[in-house]
């Protein structure tokens, strides 16, 4: 019978867990921004926009999570709230385009007014964590006149 050290048996079984075990840091899924996307409309409505918008607008709240972070747009393109940037809430954003001259603003709001029950949409913006400019995919659901949602970098 072949029996493993005790020392080399801890060592064998900490580095399988290691392996088997997904990093803390991993970026968020697709799942993860569905999921966080409901979770701030559950929270908006329940609350009303004052304090709905001031949680999603908060970068160390609830609304964010590693990569993900939450925004709401106005069918205008005006920016309501935003886990990320503070300094983009208040502005209209409708013309924004990414590095490929995409106006995924624009866009974004046409595709939740299509799509209310939620929607996907392809872009390339900067990843808060990485800080490098990267193909990203946002969720987007409608409320009332408002496109909430949440993007990862797949």
């Amino acid at each position: 019978m072949n029996h493993l050290k005790p020392g080399l048996a801890t060592v064998t079984l900490a580095a399988t867990l290691a392996l088997c075990t997904p990093p803390v840091w991993a970026d968020a899924t697709k799942a993860d921004a569905v999921a966080m996307v409901k979770k701030g409309l559950a929270y908006i409505k329940a609350n009303g926009i004052d304090k709905g918008y001031a949680a999603v607008s908060d970068s160390k709240g609830a609304f964010v999570d590693r990569d993900l972070y939450l925004v709401v747009y106005g069918l205008d393109g005006k920016c309501l709230a935003h886990g990320a940037n503070a300094k983009q809430i208040g502005r209209d954003l409708i013309e924004l385009t990414d590095i490929d001259g995409k106006y995924f603003v624009k866009e974004r709001v046409a595709m939740v007014s299509a799509k209310p029950a939620g929607a996907w949409q392809e872009y390339k913006f900067t990843n808060p964590v990485s800080k490098k400019i990267e193909p990203k995919v946002m969720y987007c659901e409608k409320l009332n006149e408002t496109a909430v949602c949440g993007g990862v970098y797949p």
